[in-house]
């Protein structure tokens, strides 16, 4: 009987459908599962005078009689039970426009039938001689034909501008939509005993800010990340976007976003942090993009998420942001199977267009040597397929090949420094961000003259950046196995590997300035590090927390050698980031709300390679979207 609330307002008028529940409902004079007796009761009460401090009527108390029909009847349905007042409003509301756009179209109607006289009047007065009387006649099929012509053309023009409709958004806005989150975390960083201060040494803090002098006569410590002092803090992310359907498969997105600096991995914002005392934050542009799509095929330009399949952190953080062009496409080829593929073109680093050095080992230039270009890319592809392996399991698997291009560090050609503002002719082949547990190399072939010997014939003014020492050139196996019998709970097994094609054991033996076995003596060990990384985890609970007591928790454990992938781009939580890290981590979901839920994760882990270094940290977010 209800079906007809929901039906489009062109497939049945307004009046006809509330005629068809009236007929339908309880007789006359009695509410739907309403005695006689009761409704004697309920008819009593209504005409009782209302006592003083009573509540205000609603909808069904005494309503005033209405001159329009069908907003009687609706009234007349809340009061026998029929209707529910959330309904009655909606139907009523929609009465009102659907009689306004009747009264718009018989005015307009109206006038052009009075303009058609007119015209019809004056035509006849030209065609007769003077004296000669007439009378135009409209037939009234003529003047009923015209006035359905306009009611329809007006009705178009309303549902299309909805004008008849003021609460709603114009045509062109309901295009955008908009989107945020909200995160406040509290984090606490905890170190045991025996991790190495001193050699735990931050190369990130070196290559973007001053080289670092290793020369004896330096009594300065290099920059080191925290390896011992156990640390508590609260961050909060915020994040805006706004997604445009334009025409044709195409669609624009752009998102700002917090955070204390440009890291690709995080849009934290520690509270506090900065210049403090409760001053201003920064916000960044996180997401620039455009996207053509059709149902198999999708393009992407710009600025965007991640468009390879991983279900992990092991090689991409999931928040990371991929800025070049990446294509998708994906295709059924039997009921279950839709084999998917994945191509795209990332610019790293862009070499400025002036780039130049100050100084030159023969000392006999004129002026600046300019540098060549050396660009940083990232090239990658990936296939894999989707299948329904049976009934409610679910399998997602892909293999993908990475190249990153010049992104390993050069030895410059021999090169003089007096300064820490001189430069050599490879020092753009640095990282301009990293995390920490790459290899490195120091960069700079320094040569000296007299003036870098001090007095007592110490060697100064070695003023030296770092390379990452390895190639990279990953492939990746990616998989995740949904058991879906439970559902809404579901069971989820992810897991990916890696293997860095490009390592050379050999190479880095002889070049890389870390990872390197400890010794008794104190002596320079074999390199320690690897290619290698995987990850497993397992997953119970909702896919997505979105309602209330929703939840889900999960367990899995990390093992990622130093040089397996490029450590700027991985988890920045695990070990507090980077690569050379294992470990296991735990963690759980529950929603507090409509999209409002709380997080709980531990994370334990520890060095490979090099140095003692261990690390538990513990994260509690609040989290709310919209």
């Amino acid at each position: 009987m209800f079906r007809n609330l929901h039906a489009p307002r062109s497939a049945m008028p307004l009046a006809v459908s509330l005629c068809a529940m009236l007929a339908a409902a309880p007789a006359f004079g009695q509410g739907a599962g309403q005695s006689a007796a009761d409704q004697g009761s309920a008819d009593q009460a209504a005409t009782t005078p209302a006592k003083k401090g009573a509540s205000k009527p609603k909808l069904r108390d005494n309503k005033p009689t209405s001159s329009n029909a069908t907003v009687n009847l609706v009234n007349l349905l809340v009061k026998q039970g029929v209707l529910k007042e959330d309904q009655a409003e909606g139907l009523i509301k929609q009465a009102e426009d659907e009689a306004y756009v009747s009264r718009q179209a018989a005015k307009d109607a109206t006038a052009k039938a009075d303009d058609a006289t007119k015209a019809a009047t004056a035509a006849a007065a030209a065609a007769n001689p003077p004296g000669t009387k007439h009378v135009t006649y409209v037939p009234e099929v003529v003047k009923r034909e015209l006035r359905e012509e306009i009611k329809k053309e007006v009705m178009a023009k309303a549902e299309k501008e909805n004008w008849a409709s003021p609460g709603l958004y114009p045509e062109w806005a309901q295009r955008i939509h908009f989107y945020g989150d909200f995160r406040l975390r509290y984090q606490g960083n905890f170190f045991p005993g025996g991790n190495d201060q001193v050699d735990a040494i931050d190369f990130n803090a070196i290559n973007t800010g001053s080289p670092y002098d290793l020369s004896p006569a330096n009594t300065n410590f290099p920059p080191t990340y925290d390896a011992t002092q156990n640390r508590e803090m609260v961050k909060l992310r915020a994040r805006l976007g706004m997604d445009a359907d334009l025409s044709n498969g195409f669609t624009a997105g752009l998102r700002i976003a917090t955070g204390s600096d440009n890291s690709p991995v995080s849009t934290n914002q520690t509270l506090g942090g900065g210049t403090g005392n409760f001053s201003k934050y920064s916000l960044w542009l996180d997401r620039a993009y455009l996207k053509w799509e059709t149902p198999d095929l999708a393009l992407w330009v710009g600025r965007f998420d991640n468009p390879f399949f991983s279900p992990t952190d092991l090689v991409w953080y999931q928040d990371l942001a991929f800025d070049g062009f990446a294509a998708q496409a994906k295709y059924e080829v039997a009921p279950g199977i839709t084999p998917f593929g994945v191509l795209g073109a990332f610019p790293i680093f862009d070499s400025a267009l002036n780039a130049s050095i100050s100084s030159d080992p023969s000392a006999t230039a004129a002026g600046p040597t300019e540098l060549a270009s050396h660009d940083k890319w990232l090239f990658g592809a990936q296939g894999g397929v989707i299948a329904e392996v049976q009934k409610d399991i679910t399998l997602k698997a892909g293999v993908a090949y990475y190249d990153f291009t010049n992104v390993q560090g050069e030895v410059s050609t021999p090169c003089l420094v007096t300064s820490s503002a001189d430069a050599c002719d490879t020092d753009s082949t640095r990282p301009s961000f990293a995390q920490k547990g790459n290899s490195y190399i120091a960069l700079r072939n320094l040569v000296f003259d007299q003036i870098n010997v001090n007095s007592v014939g110490v060697v100064t003014n070695q003023f030296q950046f770092f390379g990452l020492a390895s190639q990279f050139r990953p492939v990746v196996a990616s998989g995740q196995l949904d058991f879906a019998e439970f559902n809404p709970v579901h069971i989820i097994l992810d897991g990916e590997y890696v293997n860095n094609t490009a390592f050379n054991r050999g190479y880095l033996n002889m070049v890389s300035v870390n990872n390197r076995a400890p010794t008794a003596d104190g002596s320079v060990g074999v390199f320690d590090g690897g290619n290698q990384g995987w990850l497993g985890r397992v997953t119970v609970g909702n896919k997505e927390i979105k309602h209330l007591w929703d939840w889900n928790v999960n367990v899995g454990y990390k093992y990622l050698e130093s040089d397996a992938t490029v450590d700027a781009f991985t988890d920045p939580d695990f070990g507090l980031g980077g690569t050379n890290l294992k470990g296991y981590f735990m963690g759980g979901n529950v929603g507090l709300g409509e999209n409002v839920w709380a997080t709980l994760k531990w994370m334990s882990a520890n060095n490979i390679a090099g140095v003692p270094y261990a690390v538990d940290v513990l994260q509690f977010d609040l989290n709310a979207r919209f």
